[in-house]
């Protein structure tokens, strides 16, 4: 019979020693934004946030971050939100050179910009930009904030770099309402398109490798965006034919023009035309999928750069996705087959950092927002870091230099660490007189908020 043995202490991992270096990691990355903080009590709670963030508390709001970080009440942890001088803007150049430090390595040729946008559904109508619109989350129109993000991806892992608040023209035509979010006069209204294309603008002008760009249709219908350009820069956008169903595609000189993908489909393809390549790798193994491609007319040319890519599902051949790409002429089919997988990673990055608390703020100021998401998006940069340096995962080096048998583990995912360091490292307080101090605070709040609005009634009847 074989004896059950207990696991020892040398065999699980990542070690004490390697979870203990992870507390650095986040200090040293917090030390660079030093020069972004005009005094030290905000750059404190900063990291104090920071800690929060990657804590297991039910919700990342200003109450539960200060109870966390061990602070008797909540205002600390609401100026740095509001009215704390800080370069939030030079927080996010940091968190981009974080970003590229972390996840590129010089020949990699496969960097990737992602677009996509996100909502944050909302009641009442004061938080900035808020408003019924098309809301990701549900799928619906909805009470929501949206706002625009942008994704690095490289061979290494992926992360967001970037983000904007969309901004209704309604709510800009609207200076009252403006002046109470906090938006300043200057603020001009930007299109989604418009702050996607800013966030490329500001990434290439810092020198961030990116190969390709990839987003959804609400960006490949513009067409200033699609017709942005960079040296070695290819941009596929994704372009479903519902959106340029504008009218038939007629054959020119070995190419088509493009106005209805479908009707190029049902015309120009053949059978021998069709090639089986993976999309991505998924959790039940390559994404297989039927590809086509054809060449676009552009500027009344076939420049063998611009191209009409048609996705077609194995069980369903009914079930196709139409992607307008500009690449170089020497690309492949299955390079912008990679391209175009790659974004499905700025969802996980999105539900990762949801889940860090990115849709937990209750802020309603404009700056508010970009502070709240800015340093998420800082502490999910940190967590990409770690499991992109781990090796737990790999096999050790026995004798002989043979690799030693162990358990098989999957790499580290930034919701392990995160448990990791919230359960080793940074617990919710269980410090008495702060559970007390906090206990008292919530009861005098609900009094004072039950008072006001009672208050208010009475005055209004």
């Amino acid at each position: 019979m074989k004896h059950q043995h207990d696991t020892i202490e040398e065999e699980i991992r990542p070690s004490l020693g390697e979870i203990g270096r992870w507390p650095l990691a986040l200090r040293r990355l917090h030390q660079r934004l030093t020069p972004r903080f005009a005094r030290p009590e905000p750059r404190r709670h900063a990291l104090l946030y920071l800690q929060a963030i990657v804590s297991d508390i039910p919700r990342k709001n200003g109450w539960q971050i200060a109870e966390h970080a061990k602070q008797l009440r909540p205002y600390g942890m609401q100026r740095l939100l509001s009215r704390a001088v800080w370069d939030v803007d030079g927080v996010r150049d940091d968190l981009r050179t974080y970003v590229l430090e972390q996840l590129y390595r010089p020949g990699d040729a496969y960097t990737i910009g992602v677009l996509d946008e996100s909502g944050f559904p909302k009641r009442g109508n004061k938080s900035a930009g808020v408003k019924k619109q098309h809301c990701g989350v549900s799928g619906r129109v909805e009470n929501c904030q949206v706002g625009v993000f942008l994704s690095y991806v490289t061979t290494q892992g992926h992360a967001l770099i970037d983000r904007d608040l969309y901004l209704p023209e309604d709510w800009l035509s609207d200076r009252e309402r403006c002046s109470e979010a906090g938006i300043a006069d200057t603020v001009p209204f930007r299109p989604k398109w418009e702050l996607a294309l800013e966030m490329l603008k500001r990434a290439r002008e810092a020198g961030l490798p990116m190969h390709w760009v990839v987003a959804d249709t609400v960006y490949g219908q513009a067409v200033d965006l699609r017709n942005w350009r960079c040296r070695n820069m290819a941009t596929p956008l994704f372009l479903p034919s519902l959106v340029m169903s504008l009218s038939a595609l007629q054959p020119r000189n070995g190419g088509c023009l493009l106005a209805e993908a479908a009707v190029a489909d049902a015309t120009l393809l053949h059978k021998q035309d069709w090639q089986r390549l993976s999309m991505s790798q998924g959790t039940k193994g390559p994404r297989l999928f039927d590809w086509a491609v054809l060449p676009v007319l552009h500027r009344g040319v076939v420049d063998s750069c611009h191209w009409l890519l048609i996705r077609r599902c194995l069980d369903d051949r009914h079930e196709k996705a139409y992607y307008l790409v500009f690449a170089p002429p020497d690309t492949s089919r299955q390079e912008m087959v990679w391209a175009i997988g790659a974004r499905w990673h700025i969802e996980e990055d999105l539900q990762a950092t949801k889940d860090l608390g990115l849709d937990q703020y209750e802020v309603r100021s404009f700056i508010g927002w970009y502070r709240h998401v800015t340093l998420v998006l800082l502490a999910y940069a940190f967590l990409v870091g770690i499991c992109v340096h781990d090796t737990s995962h790999l096999p050790t080096a026995g004798l002989h230099g043979q690799a030693s048998p162990r358990e098989p583990l999957i790499p580290l995912t930034t919701s392990e660490v995160r448990h990791l360091l919230a359960r080793l490292i940074w617990p919710a307080s269980c410090h008495a007189t702060v559970v007390r101090a906090w206990s008292n605070w919530r009861r005098s709040h609900q009094y004072w908020a039950s008072s006001f609005h009672t208050r208010r009634r009475l005055d209004s009847g």
